[in-house]
């Protein structure tokens, strides 16, 4: 995915899965430097080689999503305990992501027409991982996970491709966000580890 504009949606502080996506075009609000940061690092985190060199990412568009969905989903379950302020930030980067998404798609040719029956389709697809792989981290359940990454990452694919490597990843990921301070949610400047 190509990063588009970055103008921001509007507040609010509810769980992201439970949120609609399409406020894109609303007020901007005095977080739009620390959410321009906090995005900027995790798409960087999303387009990590190691992840499609040695964790069986396919380096495709829909890879591409797929890596960016895995490092937003990391980041809302890290921002669900976090204060207003921080569950706010969730929601203009989950904003962000979306926007980018859409603009990545009319990059790619894709008619005005058919862009907002894409968006819903991708949208779904987005929240349909949350729910899934939050089920599989929630039960620390490795091999849920990996099931469910290769379904949703290798959907055509005739053979098991393996995904455990990127399952562990995630499992370190997420101990990774829990272990940074909520100043550091506050600020933007929260990270996700490299591939081990």
């Amino acid at each position: 995915m190509q990063q588009g504009r970055t103008q921001l949606g509007v507040k609010n502080g509810s769980f992201p899965e439970k949120t609609m996506i399409f406020g894109l075009f609303g007020k901007k609000n005095n977080n739009q430097s620390i959410v321009e940061r906090q995005y900027a690092t995790l798409t960087a985190a999303a387009r990590m080689p190691e992840l499609y060199e040695r964790l069986n990412v396919p380096d495709t568009v829909m890879g591409r999503f797929e890596m960016l969905s895995v490092v937003m989903i990391l980041f809302f379950r890290r921002t669900r305990s976090s204060q207003t302020s921080g569950q706010e930030i969730a929601q203009e980067i989950v904003d962000a992501f979306f926007e980018d998404v859409d603009y990545s798609i009319r990059e790619l040719g894709i008619g005005d027409n058919t862009v907002p029956k894409r968006m819903k389709k991708l949208a779904g697809m987005f929240y349909g991982r949350l729910e899934s792989y939050a089920k599989a981290m929630d039960a620390n359940d490795r091999e849920a996970l990996a099931a469910a990454l290769a379904r949703n990452i290798h959907p055509k694919s005739a053979e098991a491709v393996d995904m455990h490597g990127l399952a562990d990843w995630m499992f370190q990921a997420e101990a990774h966000l829990l272990s940074q301070p909520e100043e550091l949610i506050a600020t933007g400047s929260a990270t996700l580890p490299a591939v081990a």
